[in-house]
């Protein structure tokens, strides 16, 4: 298999990606309607943007083979249930922990990477691995509260993190044959009825008063923040796309700090640090972290 050399600006944009996408758990709790109605106004009011920036791109959106369809079907289940878990347990955590527990499908996502090259992580992987997980663990046990006020939704906020595992994975499988857009413009379409089913369902308040979180919430995370994830799946490896994610919790957790006074301390700060450090270690040239080819134009 031909290897391709990775685009210089790749990781810089998995990384502006990831800035924007911390911004949600924010925009959720500024939103006037229910917690799944939100994510579902994300999707649907990012659809046309998404297909405009397909048209400019050169890649407007087009109805793949059978089997491709069903990948993408598959990766808008699971993406339909992390929004709705996500979002609901958003408003009973703090922002910090919500983010780390709905990033936690990052680590199944790098192993993924790993089982997928058939290889086992070579020293430098694991090293990073480890201190990505040490850094995870700072800014749990920082922010997280054994309480019951907190439980429920730090539960609800793993299970979407999960989901959310499921999700990349997919979306890794469908990269290999569809460039970015049309793929997050057809999985974000099938995702609008099933978010809008489950908040029917639940018997929330859909039709918003205020319309600028929603609208600025499908800009930064679904337009910005997914486009440029969809675009670094299918031109980084899975391992360093897993703990690129995580730098939501620590830019999540400095936004609630600031919003709401929530905890932010020492250990917040060294956990970031041991991410950063992690980042910067995956990143060093290794034969382990070969980059995927790109797919085809």
């Amino acid at each position: 298999m031909t290897q391709h050399k990775v685009h210089r600006l790749a990781f810089p944009s998995l990384l502006l990606g990831n800035l924007a996408l911390a911004f949600g758990p924010w925009l959720v709790r500024l939103a006037d309607v229910g917690p799944v109605a939100t994510g579902f106004w994300r999707l649907a009011l990012a659809l046309p943007f998404l297909l405009l920036v397909g048209r400019i791109a050169g890649q407007p959106a087009h109805w793949p083979r059978r089997g491709l369809i069903a990948t993408v079907a598959i990766a808008a289940i699971f993406y339909s249930l992390d929004l709705a878990a996500w979002n609901a347990g958003i408003l009973m955590t703090k922002l910090g922990n919500a983010t780390l527990f709905g990033n936690s499908g990052s680590f199944v996502f790098a192993v993924y990477g790993l089982i997928l090259v058939h290889r086992a992580p070579s020293l430098k992987q694991s090293l990073a691995l480890l201190l990505a997980l040490g850094g995870a663990a700072l800014l749990m046990s920082s922010s997280y509260e054994l309480s019951p006020k907190n439980f429920a939704g730090d539960l609800l906020t793993l299970v979407a993190g999960l989901f959310y595992g499921g999700y990349l994975i997919f979306v890794e499988r469908g990269r290999t044959e569809l460039q970015p857009m049309p793929l997050l413009i057809l999985a974000t379409s099938f995702s609008v009825p099933v978010l809008l089913f489950i908040s029917l369902v639940l018997g929330e308040t859909i039709w918003p008063h205020d319309w600028a979180p929603l609208l600025i919430f499908a800009l930064s995370s679904q337009v910005l923040g997914q486009g440029l994830l969809v675009y670094s799946i299918g031109t980084l490896p899975p391992l360093v796309v897993g703990l690129a994610l995580l730098t939501q919790p620590a830019i999540s957790a400095a936004i609630g700090w600031f919003a709401y006074r929530e905890t932010l301390s020492a250990a917040d700060a060294a956990g970031a640090v041991a991410i950063a450090a992690a980042l910067v270690l995956v990143r060093l040239p290794d034969r382990g972290l070969r980059p995927l080819p790109e797919p085809p134009s």
